[in-house]
């Protein structure tokens, strides 16, 4: 397999604290360090404790660390004689297309309900005594929309169904695992799954109990003032709003035409098209944690399964959504080989290149993008990552991810003035501008992408 450790950073191997990661911009707020958590002024999440961890604990726990173990790494460990692997795509026993056939897994998820359905597997099984995930809170109560949980049951793990571009913290139901003993199951992004993992290495409580890992691919998360962007462009109060759901099922629609639906607090509703928000382009980086730039796992290379959107035809265009799904763990591709074998799952088996194919942009960003983005990295830790700095790109990419980069960052601080001055507008018609800007370089018809490649042809990477 190959492997893309980068030993060039001068600052790579030594301990870093808490308090540099955050300062750096490299804190994804998982929570694993901590025993609370704040939010900071753009909607993150970010450790509130006043002691600082052991520098040599925090420095081989936290996932944006460098001193950490890396994805290859912590992957050979946990699949040593895994069947195949890419360098895309990590190593794996398996890869599919499809969904669950068993009601009510696809009906209910955001796609074809695979991760549901594996989760409700190892609890119908006895495999796990209890699924962390992520479900929605009560606003008002809890002062956010969504927090992680442990679901015992297939019920209660029914109402955390669906995708959640939100920011969470695992806090409390490490709290609860350390707590309680059992078996336990955590579902979750790509950077916070390696975090179980790198917490596995240094407290023996966890690497006992956490026994199964359901990884979810990822483009970046989001800010907590995304629900507010979406409620002040539907009109409405961001106090008023109850619950939201990101991807609101529509049979009759293509999977990949997003909308957003709010509940407001005297049952009424709203909802968009994602591509009519001034923030809604989701490559285009609105509102999005700066740590994510610094990212190179997409498909949740450590999990034990990860799942993902099949963003490819003709499954991007079935509203009733379908997975991809890479199955890493022989013990859980034997479960889902048996289950295909009883008709109740329809997967059809497919290979690296398929998964890759249907995660082309986001791979693009964590490769080529990042490789870009290390070459111009000059602030605080240096991150340690498997690309390479490299500036090797025609100028019209680099261009791109110069501009996803400054998006990402002055979108938070355009949202914060906009609501310090109470003028929505500052916000919505920056965001237009700079989305006019930046699909006029990216789109094949943009008018500035097309000057750029009349001026400097070079092949697309």
């Amino acid at each position: 397999m190959r492997h893309w450790t980068n030993p060039s950073h001068a600052r790579a191997d030594r301990l870093v604290s808490r308090q540099e990661i955050v300062r750096s911009d490299l804190c994804i707020g998982c929570g694993s360090c901590a025993a609370q958590m704040r939010w900071d002024r753009d909607g993150f999440l970010k450790p509130d404790d006043r002691a600082e961890p052991p520098a040599e604990q925090f420095a081989n726990q936290c996932p944006f660390s460098p001193a950490a173990a890396n994805e290859d790494q912590i992957a050979a460990e946990r699949f040593p004689s895994a069947s195949a692997a890419d360098p895309r795509i990590g190593r794996f026993e398996a890869a599919y297309v499809g969904h669950a056939l068993e009601d009510p897994f696809r009906r209910n998820g955001s796609s074809g309900g695979l991760t549901s359905w594996v989760a409700a597997e190892l609890l119908r099984t006895g495999a796990v005594d209890g699924v962390a995930h992520v479900a929605p809170a009560e606003p008002q109560k809890d002062g956010r929309f969504f927090g992680y949980r442990i679901s015992h049951s297939l019920d209660e793990l029914s109402r955390g169904a669906k995708s959640r571009y939100y920011p969470v913290e695992l806090t409390s139901v490490l709290r609860e695992i350390r707590q309680v003993p059992g078996r336990y199951a955590v579902v979750g992004v790509p950077c916070f799954i390696k975090a179980i993992h790198l917490l596995r290495r240094v407290d023996p409580v966890i690497r006992e109990r956490v026994t199964h890992t359901l990884g979810l691919f990822c483009g970046h998360m989001k800010s907590a003032a995304m629900v507010e962007s979406f409620a002040l462009q539907l009109g409405a109060d961001i106090r008023r709003v109850r619950a939201i759901d990101y991807r609101i099922k529509d049979e009759r629609r293509p999977a990949n035409w997003y909308r957003a639906h709010l509940e407001l607090d005297d049952g009424s509703s709203a909802a968009q098209d994602w591509w009519h928000l001034a923030d809604g382009d989701w490559g285009a980086g609105f509102l999005q944690n700066p740590a994510c730039d610094w990212c190179d796992d997409v498909v949740g290379e450590t999990a034990d399964v990860s799942f993902g959107d099949a963003w490819v035809e003709p499954y991007s265009s079935d509203g009733r959504g379908t997975n991809v799904m890479v199955v890493r763990s022989k013990q859980l591709a034997d479960m889902v080989e048996r289950a295909r074998s009883d008709g109740r799952l329809e997967l059809r088996p497919v290979d690296a290149d398929f998964i890759a194919q249907t995660q082309a942009a986001g791979l693009r960003h964590r490769r080529d993008g990042l490789a870009y983005r290390l070459t111009w990295r000059g602030r605080g830790v240096t991150p340690r990552k498997r690309v390479q700095p490299s500036a090797a790109l025609p100028l019209r990419r680099k261009l791109v991810y110069r501009m996803r980069h400054a998006i990402a960052r002055w979108s938070h601080r355009m949202f914060r003035l906009a609501r310090g001055l109470r003028a929505p507008a500052i916000y919505t018609v920056w965001a237009r501008s700079m989305l006019r800007l930046y699909q006029s370089l990216t789109w094949s018809s943009g008018r500035l992408g097309r000057m750029l490649d009349r001026v400097m042809p070079q092949p697309e990477r």
